[in-house]
Parts: structure tokens; C-alpha cells; sequence
């Protein structure tokens, strides 16, 4: 089963372009950001997700991600596509390219970041925090779009929902940031925790402040980063929908992130209150159906 999550734009785009069954949930973290849309798409079973809501009413902070992933989870979902909006932090990400992340730098402080909070501790391994299997599909289908593919980048997640100062935006750079973006975290962390493959298509916009922009029309700024979003969009659509009919095809013979917990669990399993085996059983099932 394949989630997709949808970033600004995408997620309306796919909304509204997809039928299929609308499925209410809730969860021991509190409702979705909207309804999952349960769908066959390129013969896969998929089911969507709006990120920021209908009508984009969740800003990034108030993204609800620990139901939206744990809702994923409910229905089934070992693998996910993400996709968001960013500010390009290198000349060769240019508006209007897409970017399959590799690496991550998380400046978020206010978001709930794990699942793991009371009852039971668990580490997981996240030093490739998205799926290399995932990754590697996506780009072999890189050549169905008309734009330039990036193979990597790393994506710098702040808080928001303000912008960068022009300080903070070359100190991005000279960490070695290539994207700017508030979403990506702590998506990709409960991912890892409710041990499905998760891979991360960015959406360059615009070049973020640490480049002047020529000209000092702010109404035409913002309807070439609309236009940059809307080809953008157009073509992250077009892209993970051939990475599905190839999952459909040649599904991934196995991911190191469906199986994170089996090392990251480091509670005594006998001391677990059984309550909360019990809540987060869609995550924790497997591991203590054994103990």
C-alpha cells in the first residue's frame, strides 16, 4: 500500500484529480489533517493525504503529523511519497526543477516528534532518513518529466512560518543546505518510527532570500513563484505517477525501514504497560506479538 502526501499545491492537484474512497479516522494523536482518499492508481492501492488541509488552512507548525502518519499506518501503508514546496538555496536547483532528497538538517522546535513520548522508549536508526530503495525507483523514472531531476539534496526544515532572514538563509548554505522548507520534519522521523519507506520529492519555487531578486515588483514576484509552483506540480504529478506503476510493477523486494523497530525498541517489553502496547498497537503489533 502507497501513501501519498501532498504538499502545497500537489495536494489539492491530486485531490481534486483522484476518486475514490474518502475515509475518516482518528487516532491516539488526534485527528488527520483531512480525510484519506483510498484509491486504485496505476493498478497500485494508494491512498492520498492534503498535508495542509482543504483549503489549506494548517500552516507547517500546525500540520497534525503524528495522525497523519499513524492514520497512514491504520490503513495499511508500508511505503510513502512526500512532496513539498522549498526555497532553492543553490543556483543549479533552479525554480521549477524537482529534487528526491537525500539528506535532512531539522531546525523545527515546536512539532511533537516522535510516537515514543511516554511508555516505551525507542530509538531509530536515521542516518539516511529517506528510503535509498524509494529514492533509487523515483529516479529511475526520473526521464517521464520534462524538467531536470536532481538526484540529491539536502533539505534544511525550519520552523516558519515566517522566511529566512538574509543571515539565516547563507547560513543555510554554508551548512551545506540545497533546500529550505518547513514540512519535511518530523514527517520523515515518524515515517522511520512506523517503519515505512519514505522518500521526499522537493518543489523549488524560487530562489530563497540569500539571492536578490531582480527587480522590485513584489506582484510579479509572486505570480512567477505561482507559475514556477504550478509547473512544478504538473510535473512532481507526472513523476510519482510513474514511480507507482513501477512499484505496481517491481515493488520493492525489502527496506531497511520496515524494519526499524526491531533494534530501536530498547524498553524491557515485559514492562510495557500493556495499555500502551495497546494504543500504538498498528506500530508496535509485530514486535510484541513475539515477546
Amino acid at each position: 500500500m502507497i501513501g501519498i502526501i501532498g504538499g502545497t499545491g500537489l495536494g489539492a492537484a491530486l485531490s481534486a484529480s483522484q476518486t475514490g474512497e474518502a475515509i475518516e479516522l482518528d487516532t491516539p494523536f488526534g485527528r488527520p489533517s483531512g480525510p484519506f482518499l483510498r484509491a486504485k492508481w496505476e493498478n497500485a492501492d494508494v491512498v492520498f493525504l492534503n498535508r495542509h488541509g482543504d483549503g489549506h488552512l494548517l500552516n507547517p507548525s500546525a500540520v497534525p503529523y503524528r495522525a497523519n502518519l499513524f492514520g497512514l499506518k491504520m490503513l495499511g501503508v508500508d511505503t510513502v511519497i512526500a512532496s513539498g514546496a522549498t526555497g532553492s538555496l543553490r543556483d543549479e536547483m533552479a525554480p521549477g526543477h524537482l529534487v528526491v532528497c537525500d539528506q535532512v538538517i531539522d531546525k523545527t522546535f515546536r512539532r511533537p516528534g516522535t510516537f515514543f513520548d511516554e511508555g516505551l522508549v525507542a530509538h531509530v536508526e536515521f542516518a539516511e532518513p529517506f528510503c535509498p530503495a524509494l529514492r533509487r525507483v523515483i529516479l529511475s523514472v526520473a526521464d517521464s518529466v520534462s524538467t531536470t531531476v536532481h538526484p540529491r539534496g539536502t533539505y534544511v526544515c525550519m520552523e516558519g512560518p515566517q522566511f529566512s532572514t538574509r543571515a539565516e538563509s547563507h547560513m543555510h548554505r554554508g551548512w551545506g543546505g540545497d533546500l529550505i522548507g518547513m514540512t519535511c520534519m518530523p514527517e520523515a522521523k515518524l515515517a522511520r518510527e512506523a517503519e515505512m519507506a519514505y522518500a521526499l520529492i522537493a518543489l523549488p519555487t524560487d530562489y530563497d532570500c540569500w539571492r536578490p531578486h531582480k527587480g522590485g515588483d513584489r506582484q510579479k514576484l509572486l505570480e512567477e513563484i505561482l507559475g514556477n509552483l504550478k509547473r512544478a506540480t504538473d510535473n512532481a504529478i507526472a513523476l510519482i505517477q510513474a514511480a507507482v506503476a513501477k512499484l505496481a510493477r517491481e515493488p520493492i523486494a525489502d527496506c531497511e525501514a520496515w524494519h526499524a523497530l526491531e533494534l530501536g525498541i530498547w524498553s524491557d517489553r515485559n514492562k510495557v504497560n500493556p495499555a500502551v502496547a495497546k494504543r500504538l498497537a498498528p506500530l508496535l503489533g509485530r514486535h510484541f506479538a513475539r515477546s
